[in-house]
Formats: structure tokens, sequence, C-alpha cells
């Protein structure tokens, strides 16, 4: 994810939760799957994966997983061929490829816009606390499967299924992209248990049609003049 500089958050006003949207398969410039560098791996993931659509996002996570090393970057409009290009990505960055992958293999994509309590990242950052920023913007995936929108949390498995790989510490090497492959992230408290991380939600942004237009609501979590210096110090910082 991308936490850092206590206070630097651009806050634009939250309004009241959106109803929930439709998204769609469309590039973006955030999702820029017409790039070369991502029909690639569209085609490779489509080649290696020969199941479900379900099945194809899975295959997609996994590789995207071994291949763009986790850090700290900020910039939660990098467009993902960068990302690509890159070999490397923060937990936004990967989620925002997988989304872009999806998108180019014609299976719909949107996001919920969920507010985070910055003291989620402090068990993280221990010697770092009072550089966190007090609230994080997250761009949560959902993907139109077999006519129903499912959550990155579910997709591999329901929650209750998920629930007994034990909670996300947000500590080590694992970060929230990781995580959904062994664990329930449960961000409504849905699941009664260790995987409960409502008490980090302050609000609910609503759905979007894409990353994109959720960031053009409600802004990044860092200001420019502070993200840049930012992603030069902690974008090559192995999460």
């Amino acid at each position: 994810m991308k936490p850092f500089l206590s206070g630097s958050w651009c806050p634009r006003p939250a309004g009241p939760p959106r109803e929930a949207v439709e998204g769609g398969p469309a590039a973006t410039p955030i999702l820029d799957w017409g790039h070369p560098r991502v029909l690639e791996l569209a085609a490779e993931v489509r080649g290696t994966s020969a199941g479900t659509e379900r099945d194809l996002l899975i295959t997609a996570h996994r590789l995207i997983a071994a291949r763009v090393r986790p850090v700290y970057a900020m910039n939660e409009k990098q467009p993902v061929s960068r990302t690509l290009l890159l070999g490397r990505g923060s937990c936004s960055q990967r989620l925002a490829l997988l989304e872009a992958v999806a998108r180019a293999c014609g299976i719909a994509s949107r996001v919920r816009g969920l507010l985070v309590d910055g003291r989620f990242w402090h068990a993280r950052f221990p010697r770092l606390r009072a550089l966190v920023p007090r609230r994080v913007v997250l761009a949560w995936p959902e993907f139109l499967l077999a006519g129903r929108w499912v959550p990155v949390s579910e997709l591999y498995g329901d929650l209750s299924t998920l629930r007994q790989g034990g909670g996300f510490s947000n500590t080590g090497g694992e970060t929230l992209f990781d995580a959904v492959a062994r664990t329930a992230v449960d961000w409504d408290g849905v699941t009664c248990s260790s995987c409960d991380l409502s008490g980090h939600v302050l609000a609910d942004l609503g759905w979007f049609s894409s990353r994109d237009a959720l960031f053009r609501a409600h802004g990044q979590t860092l200001c420019l003049p502070v993200r840049i210096p930012a992603d030069l110090v902690m974008g090559r910082r192995t999460a």
C-alpha cells in the first residue's frame, strides 16, 4: 500500500456513499490494457488458464504475485503498463494490474472506495508511525463473474471458507494483494473473526466505474509535492 507522511493527504468532501454503479471492460489511463506489455500478459493468462473466468483471474493473480515485486510505491494513477515495465508495484498498483488483465480478457471490473484508518499500517511501520497518513483512500476491485459482482476478497472462495486461513496482520512481506489468496479480507465485518477488518474503515465511499473515477472524485492519499519525493524513497523498498 502507500502509508507515508502524516497529514499530507489531500482530502475532498466524501459526501454520501454512492449507489452501486456498473463497471466495464474499457481501458482507462490507469488500466491501459491496450498496451503491448499488458496484452502480452493477458494472452499468457488466457493460454495458461483453461477453466472459468474465475480460474483466469486466479491465474492472473498468481502470475502478477510472482513477477511484480511488492514495494511501497505511492502513485495511484501510474499506468499498469509502467508497473509491468518496472517489475515492481504497490499493493494498489498490483491490484490495478489484475483489473487491467481482467478487462483485457473481457471481464468487467469496478472498484469500491474505502477510507481506511492509517493506524491499520502501524504494525508494518513501527518506527515510522508518526509519518503514516491518518486516512488512506483504498480502491478495492470487484469483477463481474456469472452476472454477479465478486470482490477480490472472494476471488479464491467465499469469506466463510477463507477465514480458516487466519487474519491478515499487515506485517512482514504479505500485502493485501497477496493475502486474498489465503485468507478472508473482510471489510464489512461479516466473518465475526480475526479476519474482520471493518474496524479500520472510516468511511465507505461507494462504488466507482473505475479506479480512475475514484481518484478523480476523492484524490490520492498523498499530495503531489509530497508524493514525488516519497515515491523516490519508498518506491524501491520491498514490502
